[in-house]
């Protein structure tokens, strides 16, 4: 299995695709310290999502972090998740892919949920979903997403009920950034 972290701080591993998740505000020194190949930026309408050289395949998707429809805000909604999984499918590349939103909770860990099970479909969700808990503890995957990735990846509610069972993360002003696999070796 890939190894994500030691003594020291965050680890990556030769031969590992990994997803580097956390806050904006974590953004530019997980950037140079981890060079990632490809951004995901999960952010508010009214936020700006750093830029990156021209080279840098990014993705950007703006909707508020909410649980359900909601009148004055933007719900994520199949089309956003759906461009998630699709440029997730394109990372070829063995260096890692930073996703993040504003606080490093939500919105990036609900990502990370989503495109490892689009990426490895022979994961099992539980497994996953306490990987996730296992590399964050203030991980709260937002349950609309993962409700919508749910029925676009066909898992008949396995996302939902993995989601569900690791609850409520740790209290946390803001994420902390980690480093998580997306297949088991």
């Amino acid at each position: 299995m890939c190894r994500t972290r030691d003594n020291a701080g965050i680890v990556d591993e030769v031969g590992c695709m990994n997803l580097l998740v956390g806050p904006l505000e974590a953004v530019n020194k997980a950037f140079v310290e981890h060079q990632p190949i490809r951004v995901i930026s999960l952010l508010s309408p009214t936020q700006d999502a750093p830029r990156f050289a021209e080279n840098i395949p990014h993705l950007r998707l703006f909707f508020n972090d909410i649980s359900e429809p909601k009148e004055g805000y933007i719900a994520p909604n199949e089309e956003i998740v759906n461009a998630l999984v699709e440029f997730g499918k394109k990372w070829e590349e063995p260096e890692p892919m930073l996703v993040h939103c504003w606080m490093g909770i939500s919105r990036s860990t609900a990502a990370a949920m989503i495109l490892t099970c689009a990426l490895a479909p022979e994961r099992d969700e539980q497994e996953i979903a306490q990987a996730l808990r296992n590399a964050s503890p203030s991980a709260t995957p937002n349950p609309l997403m993962i409700a919508i990735a749910d029925s676009l990846l066909e898992r008949n509610g396995r996302m939902i009920r993995a989601i569900s069972e690791i609850g409520r993360g740790a209290e946390a002003s803001i994420g902390t950034p980690f480093l998580f696999p997306i297949k088991s070796h």
